[in-house]
Formats: C-alpha cells, structure tokens, sequence
C-alpha cells in the first residue's frame, strides 16, 4: 500500500509562497533514510540538500578518544546543508540520520539559482541557519552539564522534533550523540524510568513526563525552544493540497555506529 507523503510536511516548505513553492516541486524528491546513514562526510562537496519531514538528522564531529559527539539535530522545522547560504559548499561536520523516516531533498544547484535576494525561500533558510547556529552554541555551553541533564535535553529535543512522544532510539546511539560511554547512558536512563519520566522497550524510548525531564535541563533549554518557535514561526500565504502518492526508495545505508538495542 502507498504511503501518503507531501514536501510541505517539513516546515520550512510549508510556510512558501505558492508560486515559490511550485517552483521548486519538481525538483523534490522523496528519500526513505535510515538510522545511522550518513547524508555528508566532513568536507565533502554537498550534492543535496534534505528538507526532513518525519526524520531526524545529526551534526557530530568525533573526539580525540574516538568517541562521537553531537552539535545539533534537525527536524521537520529546518533543513540540511545551511553551510551553502554562507558560500560554503562543504561542512566541517559529519551529518546523520539520527531517527529514522522521510526527508525530500534537492540539488544543491538548483536550490541556490532559487535562492532570490528578499525571496522567502532565502528569508526561512536563514532564520533557520540563526537558530541552528544558537542550538550548537547551546549544545557546546551544556556540555558540562551532568550526563542526566544532558540525556534528559537530547530526549526533549528529539520529542520536540518527532511526530509522538515514542520514537527508535537505542542507549548505544544515545551514547555516540552525547559523546558518552553506552554504560553511563544506561545507567541515567534507568534512573529516568524509575522516576517515571521514561519508559524503555526493545529500542525505543516513550517519553511520559516531560515536566521531570525539564525540571532537570538548564534554563537554557525553555529559552532556546522560545527562540525557535520566534524565529521559525512562519505560516504559508495560502493552503497548498499536494499530496503525492510515493514508493518509498530502498537505499543502501552506510552506517556509522550500530544500531542494536541498548
């Protein structure tokens, strides 16, 4: 059976203009990704650019002691590959798929002939740069926050970013996104479960109360989530009912980490 898809399920679509959005349509294509496919290598000419609309994308970058640590995630609210809007056609970073679903993507090229000075399409593409920007800037400040803390923000964010409050997720990816061993993640999800916060089964986590979770994240966690929703708070001049009717292409993921469960 034929899953129902539509590009305007990522957020930043959504909110063009109708003649800006038609324009760039025939040019999306639907990508079904995998947890742990990699979408850029580090300094790697971008070919694509990903308009997520139910999976979630990471930008890591690997320590010294071989561990993997991530800097921000992105969602159905943003986009790939924000480095091109700086003259960049590369990105330090390793970028992955961190949840599993759907993005559609488009040709790096074509995307930057549409990028019109005072256009929407450039407006949102650098409101969202601003606020990726400001949610590395946080990751690198709770950094020193205490592996609860930090698990407790990744599992908000990645709420925030999903389409219910359980979603895949495995303490061994957890672990290579905060840049952490698998035992100390296991041991603070534990905690979590016990307090009723979280429930974990067969690799996936089910987030049951928020409020404990927060109660334990940095101030910065509500202000960061405020500046988002100002900054991306956009809504499309008018209603667009495209849907398309997709075959979900089957693709060869390149790992980076495995995804057993925890």
């Amino acid at each position: 059976m034929s899953i129902l898809h539509s590009a305007k399920q990522n957020q930043i679509i959504s909110a063009l203009p109708v003649h800006e959005y038609t324009r760039i349509l025939p040019f999306l294509e639907l990508m079904d990704l995998s947890v742990g496919e990699v979408i850029y290598e580090p300094n790697i000419t971008i070919s694509y650019v990903y308009f997520p609309t139910s999976c979630i994308v990471a930008r890591i970058y690997q320590l010294e002691s071989g561990l993997w640590r991530q800097v921000s995630m992105i969602g159905k609210e943003g986009v790939t590959g924000t480095s091109l809007l700086l003259g960049c056609d590369s990105t330090p970073a390793t970028v992955i798929v961190q949840s599993p679903g759907y993005a559609y993507r488009i040709k790096a090229n074509i995307l930057k002939k549409e990028l019109k000075p005072g256009g929407t399409l450039q407006r949102l593409l650098l409101s969202f740069t601003q606020a990726l920007l400001l949610q590395t800037e946080q990751s690198a400040v709770d950094h020193r926050q205490t592996i609860m803390n930090q698990l407790c923000r990744f599992l908000l964010m990645t709420e925030d970013r999903s389409s219910g409050s359980s979603f895949p997720m495995t303490h061994e990816l957890v672990g290579n996104m905060l840049g952490v061993r698998r035992e100390s993640v296991t041991t603070a999800a534990l905690t979590l479960q016990a307090e009723g916060a979280i429930t974990y089964r067969r690799g996936h986590i089910t987030v049951v109360n928020r409020e404990l979770m927060e109660d334990r994240v940095s101030e910065a966690y509500a202000g960061l989530k405020k500046e988002y929703h100002r900054l991306l708070s956009n809504k499309p001049e008018t209603e667009d009912r495209y849907v398309a009717n997709v075959i979900p292409i089957n693709k060869n993921p390149k790992p980076i980490y495995g995804n057993e469960s925890g």
